[in-house]
């Protein structure tokens, strides 16, 4: 910016000094030179005088003297997460320590924790939240997405806000509740601070750059606070409290992998395969209810029929993600691109490049079902062959491909009962679609090709939505059909280890008892030990009319209700769209039968736990 003389209050001399100041400051000085002037005209206005002299340190300690007035405070900024595996509340928390860096006073609260009566008080609201299945919010957002879209939302014509939504493009129904969130708060009179910002599966860099802007929206707010807050924002700290390790998502550790073994029995349909992994050396920490991302490769098999289909070099150079660095094409799409699920941003995107195509018709036709239909099963080598997209560069199309992402598997582990490692319980996923064999990419990428001694790119994500009880004394019920069980299996053992005294009770079920009981041997142990105090279980395939978990609930209804009623924390980890409502749906019966409550009062019940953090959930 160049003052002028013709528009601004300064003479010549003036406006030259000034232009050539103003363009050597840094945003800190801006900032604080800000906050001075602020301060001074305040105190000039107080009591005509002499000027105060410029001290260092902080704008808001330029005017000495008992009684003088100081600038207003900064608005105080709420930042809200509503997160399912973890990765909305690690992006809050680094949101929450570069505001602190400005000296902005926060707050930052899970949704569920938030007091929705509160809302019309907050001046700048921040909001990250992930979209959970089908467009739906995640279960710690529910409660306040409610509130917001009811008659007893406020207006909110003095609120601030911005919206950073989380999601995948692969699902119809892209970052819906971060738009949902944003589109409500604006009915409400809400003014938008930045454009919300809506992050496929690769969210790091423009999360990282919303963050940026909006610490840079804020930040002149920052220049008459004294100094950044000393005291960490609830949740802001790493659970272990150890010195944080160098690895992450974005800087894996390289695991080697001690034990790859089946836990299915011979004669399985299915293979389950329990992975330990070293991290001695990492420094990395976690605990009971974390996952470990795992970053696989592409099935060579697939990757080699695509390049032949597409007619290209396995060997000619292309730039991989992010970093720009060209290694040989058959390599990146190995390990660095994704190309086995279609999105609708791709079909446009390689639609251009094939010009006068069907693909054209199929993306411009605007019949969102068929476009959808044709989506769900197939991947990028189906795409090629049906609509004869060979000889479009590998220069031009795999630019366009997302980077392949990690797949995130619950911890099956407990560091106190193995330090030094950590465990994850992956089935692997092998099935016939549109007459092709269909490979899952991480969990068959383990089971075939990962053996003792090699390494594996990992990082810890944290969930703190899905934790055992402070009180070790708390009763604990747990679901976990089929590699549900994994995250109670590290439950248990973190339970022996610290000689919980809290009953527990698992509900496992699979196909069959003789060669699909996970872990069994280990499960029965503690049972013996007390570690596990009651143990039921539902094998569908083992008699005539299938029974699931959801039954065995049903039939132990008055003593699982006895439970709650004793303050029983309630587990459930599995398939969210099947699994996972049929046991919603057996706990809401279970609590209206045995309760004498209607089915409304009953769905309340649930609901203040989960409020209460007595029913949490890890599903997907």
């Amino acid at each position: 910016m160049v003052l002028q003389v013709t528009n601004s209050p300064f003479n010549q001399e003036q406006v030259e000094l000034l232009n050539r100041l103003l363009p050597m400051l840094t945003d800190t000085q801006r900032n604080w030179l800000s906050g001075y002037l602020a301060a001074q005209s305040c105190a000039t206005a107080a009591a005509p005088g002499p000027a105060a002299a410029i001290a260092p340190g902080p704008a808001a300690q330029a005017i000495e003297g008992a009684g003088a007035p100081v600038a207003a405070a900064p608005r105080e900024v709420t930042v809200l997460f509503g997160s399912q595996s973890g990765n909305s509340h690690g992006l809050a928390k680094k949101l929450v320590k570069k505001l602190e860096e400005q000296g902005l006073k926060t707050t930052l609260s899970a949704m569920s924790d938030f007091k929705p009566n509160t809302l019309k008080k907050v001046q700048d609201l921040l909001l990250v939240v992930s979209t959970h299945g089908e467009g739906e919010p995640p279960d710690n957002a529910i409660s306040f997405y409610e509130f917001l879209h009811s008659k007893r939302a406020p207006k909110l014509d003095d609120l601030r806000f911005s919206v950073l939504a989380l999601g995948d493009t692969s699902y119809e129904f892209f970052c819906q509740t971060g738009k949902d969130f944003d589109k409500r708060l604006e009915e409400l009179g809400g003014k938008r601070l930045i454009p919300r910002v809506d992050c496929d599966v690769d969210f790091e860099g423009p999360a990282a750059k919303w963050i940026d802007e909006v610490v840079k929206s804020l930040s002149v707010a920052s220049a008459t606070a004294s100094s950044p807050s000393a005291a960490a924002a609830p949740g802001a700290t790493a659970a272990t409290g150890a010195a944080e390790s160098a690895y992450s998502r974005s800087n894996p550790f390289h695991a080697e992998v001690l034990e790859n073994l089946n836990l299915n029995g011979r004669g399985s349909d299915k293979e389950t395969r329990h992975l330990e992994l070293s991290l001695e050396g990492s420094n990395l920490q976690y605990e009971p209810g974390d996952s470990l991302g795992v970053y696989p490769e592409n099935d060579p098999r697939l990757v080699d029929e695509l390049i032949a289909a597409m007619g290209w070099n396995a060997d000619e150079p292309v730039a991989v993600p992010k970093s720009g660095e060209e290694i040989p094409l058959r390599e990146a799409l190995l390990r660095h691109y994704e190309i086995t699920v279609l999105t609708k941003p791709l079909l446009e995107q390689i639609a251009k490049l094939a010009g006068g195509s069907k693909l054209q018709e199929l993306v411009a036709a605007g019949d969102r079902q068929e476009l959808k239909a044709y989506m769900q099963g197939r991947d990028l080598l189906d795409l090629v062959q049906d609509y004869s997209l060979k000889g479009v560069p590998a220069r031009e199309l795999v630019p366009l491909l997302r980077k392949l992402p990690a797949r995130l598997y619950s911890i099956s582990s407990s560091p106190k009962a193995t330090p030094d490692e950590v465990h994850i319980t992956v089935r692997s996923v092998r099935y016939e679609a549109h007459g092709r064999d269909r490979y899952g990419v991480c969990s068959v990428h383990l089971a075939e090709r990962v053996q003792p001694g090699d390494t594996l790119p990992v990082f810890i994500q944290r969930n703190p939505n899905f934790r055992l009880p402070e009180n070790p004394d708390t009763p604990i019920i747990m679901v976990g059909p089929g590699t549900g069980v994994a995250p109670f299996r590290a439950f248990l053992a973190e339970r022996e280890e610290i000689g919980a005294e809290g009953k527990a009770w698992l509900f496992f079920g699979d196909q069959h008892f003789s060669t699909d009981f996970l872990y069994q041997l280990e499960l029965q142990r503690w049972l013996k030990d007390g570690v596990l105090t009651r143990l039921d279980v539902a094998f569908s395939r083992d008699t005539e009319e299938k029974v699931y978990v959801q039954h065995r609930m049903l039939e132990k209804s008055r003593e699982l209700y006895q439970w709650l009623e004793e303050g029983a924390v309630v587990y459930v980890c599995g398939d969210k769209k099947k699994m996972a409502n049929d046991v919603h749906a057996a706990l809401t019966t279970i609590i209206a039968r045995e309760g004498g409550l209607s089915p409304e009062a009953a769905a309340e019940y649930l609901n203040r736990m989960q409020q209460q953090k007595r029913y949490q959930r890890d599903v997907y």
